[in-house]
């Protein structure tokens, strides 16, 4: 697979195959992705990877503490900026849409829309959760930095016969998650990503998802 190939099939995949994947695979990934580029070579991301039993018991505490604070403790940083608009929100919404569509769950079906969502904490059925975070005095850029490394991350997936799923709800509970990580107050956390096979036979993992045109987000000048 090219990466052209590896950018126009990588999707946030909401449905996985229970199938485990190997730890040398992940090894060697997660060593390739290391060469992500990071302004003065900074290098800000953490990360802890989870499988097995440890991601079981960390799934079934956070399902405890979504049940008891379902709109979130802890947040250590807005996952939307305050007031989002025009068609930056459009987009959010229409790819909201298109995922209930896709499961057949009507706007008036809360209670299924709520479900759904609840499985983030499952990580989809995904065998594998990958958790990153930084020192709490890194900046946007570092922030950016730690974004172009997820990127090579699931583009490498891609390459391996993987997908993934990045998952900033897990920063609804911020703060919760350090303390069940046992990540230290001098950093903070930012966000989960499901790793695994996709199911592709599963509908939510196959309705379109629309990208704005080139000249709404890029303006060629002196050509």
């Amino acid at each position: 697979m090219n990466v052209s190939e590896a950018v126009a099939t990588r999707r946030s995949v909401r449905q996985f195959r229970p199938d485990a994947v190997p730890l040398d695979m992940l090894q060697d990934i997660l060593t390739k992705a290391q060469r992500a580029p990071s302004g003065g070579n900074t290098q800000p991301w953490h990360v802890i990877v989870l499988t097995g039993e440890p991601l079981a018991d960390l799934t079934a505490k956070i399902k405890a503490k979504a049940a008891s604070e379902p709109m979130g403790a802890g947040m250590e940083y807005d996952i939307y900026p305050k007031g989002l608009e025009g068609r930056y929100e459009e987009q959010r919404r229409l790819v909201g849409k298109r995922m209930f569509d896709a499961l057949g769950l009507a706007r008036e079906d809360g209670a299924g829309r709520i479900a759904q969502m609840a499985k983030n904490w499952d990580s989809f059925g995904a065998p594998v959760q990958i958790f990153t975070y930084c020192r709490t005095y890194m900046g946007p850029p570092q922030w950016s930095d730690m974004g172009m490394w997820l990127q090579t991350v699931m583009l490498l997936l891609r390459e391996a016969g993987l997908d993934s799923c990045p998952q900033e709800i897990w920063a609804m509970y911020g703060s919760y998650m350090r303390e069940l990580l046992g990540i230290g107050d001098e950093f903070i956390f930012f966000t989960g990503m499901a790793v695994g096979y996709r199911d592709p036979d599963a509908p939510i993992n196959n309705f379109a998802v629309p990208r704005v045109d080139l000249s709404e987000a890029i303006d060629f000048r002196g050509f």
